[in-house]
């Protein structure tokens, strides 16, 4: 738009044109209104604002040649454009004028001072506007000037600075996007591992993988109980769709009740929450019938590589060996003592699996195995094929009596290795529940008996190394002896006469005994007892093996001078006094049995058994002397009597040995019946081995079984280990009542 020019329009009449509406605008000389022109609209600004705002139109008159300049009218001349203009205007009445112009009093025109413009006010100046400027001039008498109020022009609302909202956008996004980042690397590093692991884990099968058990040998390396391959049938109680009817046809296969089978395959729940995809169903299964049942293709049923125990003798050995339970863990005998050793460690499997339908491996999925070790193997000091003899001769001497119980134990006498060890009754170690827990004892341990007259050897071999008794001495012997209120008698009467020692051990003399015992005195008598490794465990190997009893000095009775001696008031097992009487065939060393040869580890390495123990007892002479005395109950025969031993007497060999005859006592109770007895070594003059019997019966008869069943073991371990026959030697002649 072109500037507007300083100099005052005028119309042809050559007077000022004013803008006026209802007269108030007209010209005071002729009173006529005046006429808007278009000057009225230039006097608008661009912006919307006029050049004055006032009251009344100002009016000039041409004097001294001053150009007149037009004024708009005033808001209140009542210019229907005026609120909108103010509004454009910021609502501000008055401002942006550009001149003012006051006229002097009477109304007539004064000098019309032309005030310079100023620039436009801009919304965002900061500036106040200047109060208007009024000119100075006389008044109008008859029209007081009006009265202005007086008014503080408003400032104008200042508008948002877009470069702080964008500042202040920038910056709450790069914090949102830094906090983003931060959990992100938090979940990437820190919290990986509690992520990753809570969600696999809903998606993980775990399966057991078995360690084979280590096998239990004979001393020459065949097998006695060994683990061989089989398998194990397992459900996925999610998958099994009819778990009734899949019971109904695993039943006849696995020989489990159905009701068992489906018991197991009812859905549960794991202690993560989780429902459990694993449960056995049977284990040690054949891998024909394993066959069978993969053929019947049943859902949520599988099967899987497992292992079986396996006893080639059946009862050879079981009383020793013991079982293990269709898991595999050891429940007595030594299966159940080197547990722990045996079943080495598991194995596990881990890996992720689909759900619903496709619970199969997933490919490239989680997947860890832990290897099985295999178990460590036991090489026992037990030679097999006399353990089967052993049992043999056992069971059938034991087919004379009912109701009995019968122990035997062949000891090396050297090394003290157990090479036998039979109890009777026994049981098929591969069918374990149809026995019954008495069939399934072993008797040389646990069979605790008053061993009677075997124990006098004991009393004998004390009385020869105090120095109290001789080889060579003899005394007079009555029929009986009192001790306390119990009167002891002989069964081979001597009446008086004088008996040697070996006589009296021919014949079994408790009057002999007593007397010597006697001059032996009870502390030493017990401390021999001990040094013979009775009142305590051998130690062999076998779990729970009793300790016997042996009286105490200061619990002795006056019955008991003449009891203990003889065997009585004293608690023993089979093997303990088949140890003693091996520390006699040892010149006199005492040698703790044992049962463990070596230990084979899973790498075929072999490490020793335990050491045994071992103690002096016995000088070698004492020894040598006792060993020949008891000769005299396998070989006395003549006008005097008969020795209690004949019956054990082996064709060929040389035999030192003791009868006896004891008692039975059971939770404290004596039981019916007697417990016969023979121990006894062999070749007399150089013993190799040591074998004992016992046989407990009901009716007594145990005393006709052990002596014949001593003779068929010792003569076939003489014949398998090929020892030759005492040819060179024979016993000597013992007189039993000397002139």
């Amino acid at each position: 738009m072109p500037p507007r020019s300083e100099e005052p329009r005028r119309d042809p009449t050559g007077s000022r044109r004013g803008s006026s509406r209802g007269g108030r605008g007209a010209d005071p000389r002729s009173g006529e209104p005046g006429v808007g022109g278009i000057s009225d609209a230039r006097a608008y600004t661009p912006r919307g604002r006029t050049i004055r705002e006032g009251g009344g139109v100002a009016r000039s008159a041409p004097t001294g040649g001053a150009e007149q300049r037009r004024t708009p009218r005033s808001s209140r001349s009542g210019d229907p454009f005026r609120p909108a203009l103010q509004v454009l205007d910021g609502g501000r009445a008055g401002a942006g004028r550009t001149g003012r112009r006051e006229t002097a009093a009477g109304g007539r025109a004064g000098v019309v001072r032309t005030v310079s413009p100023r620039p436009a006010r801009e919304p965002f100046d900061d500036d106040e506007a200047p109060a208007p400027r009024r000119r100075p001039g006389p008044r109008r008498p008859d029209r007081p000037a009006a009265r202005r109020p007086s008014r503080k022009p408003r400032r104008p609302p200042k508008l948002a600075d877009p470069r702080r909202r964008l500042r202040l956008g920038t910056l709450l996004a790069l914090t949102l996007f830094a906090a983003i980042g931060i959990r992100l690397v938090f979940l990437q590093t820190v919290d990986t591992p509690a992520y990753a692991d809570g969600g696999v884990t809903d998606r993980l099968a775990v399966v057991d993988l078995p360690a084979p058990r280590g096998a239990i040998l004979d001393r020459t390396g065949a097998r006695l109980a060994h683990s061989v391959e089989a398998r194990y049938v397992f459900a996925d109680p999610t998958r099994v769709k009819d778990r009734f009817a899949t019971a109904r046809l695993l039943s006849p296969l696995l020989g489990v009740p159905a009701s068992d089978l489906a018991g197991k395959m009812k859905p549960r729940k794991l202690p993560t929450g989780n429902p459990s995809q694993f449960e056995y169903l049977a284990r040690g299964v054949e891998i024909g019938k394993a066959k069978q049942i993969m053929a019947l293709d049943l859902a949520g049923i599988g099967v899987h590589r497992d292992e079986r125990r396996e006893v080639p003798g059946g009862d050879l050995g079981a009383n020793l060996i013991g079982f293990v339970s269709q898991d595999m863990v050891g429940l007595e005998g030594l299966e159940a003592k080197y547990d722990d050793l045996l079943q080495g460690q598991a194995g596990k499997k881990t890996y992720e699996v689909g759900q619903g339908d496709l619970a199969a491996p997933i490919p490239g999925g989680y997947s860890q195995t832990t290897q099985p070790k295999p178990g460590s193997s036991l090489e026992l000091t037990i030679d097999r094929d006399l353990q089967f003899q052993t049992q043999r001769i056992l069971t059938a001497q034991m087919a004379q009596t009912r109701g009995s119980v019968g122990a035997a134990v062949i000891i090396d006498v050297a090394t003290g290795e157990v090479l036998a060890q039979a109890s009777n009754p026994t049981y098929d170690a591969v069918d374990p529940e149809g026995s019954r827990p008495t069939d399934r004892e072993d008797a040389a341990t646990s069979f605790v008996v008053d061993p009677g007259s075997i124990h006098k050897a004991i009393t004998y071999g004390a009385a020869l190394q105090e120095g109290v008794i001789t080889p060579d001495t003899t005394f007079p012997v009555a029929n009986t002896i009192t001790k306390g209120d119990t009167t002891f008698r002989d069964t081979h009467p001597a009446n008086g006469q004088k008996m040697s020692i070996p006589g009296m051990l021919a014949f079994s003399s408790n009057v002999g005994t007593i007397e010597i015992a006697d001059k032996l005195g009870r502390d030493r008598l017990i401390d021999y007892q001990k040094r013979f490794g009775l009142g305590q465990p051998t130690g062999e190997g076998m779990p729970g093996e009793a300790s016997g009893r042996l009286l105490p000095a200061d619990q002795w009775s006056l019955s008991s001078e003449g009891s203990v001696p003889i065997g009585h008031s004293v608690d023993a097992t089979p093997l303990q006094m088949a140890a003693a009487y091996a520390a006699i065939a040892n010149n006199g060393t005492y040698v703790q049995p044992h049962l463990i040869k070596e230990v084979i580890g899973p790498d075929g390495k072999k490490s020793p058994g335990p050491v045994p123990i071992t103690r002096s007892v016995l000088s070698p002479q004492n020894a040598a002397a006792l060993r020949t005395m008891l000769e005299a109950v396998t070989t006395v025969d003549g006008p005097d009597g008969r020795a209690t031993g004949l019956a054990a007497a082996v064709p060929g060999y040389r035999v030192a040995g003791k009868t006896g005859t004891g008692l039975r006592y059971s939770d404290g109770r004596l039981q019916p019946g007697e417990v016969g007895s023979f121990i006894g070594m062999a070749p007399a003059e150089h013993p190799r081995y040591v074998v004992a019997v016992f046989v407990w019966s009901p009716g007594g008869e145990g005393g006709a079984v052990a002596a014949p069943a001593f003779r068929e073991m010792m003569g076939y371990t003489l014949r398998h280990y090929r020892v030759p026959p005492s040819a060179t030697s024979r016993s000597p002649k013992f007189e039993v009542f000397p002139r």
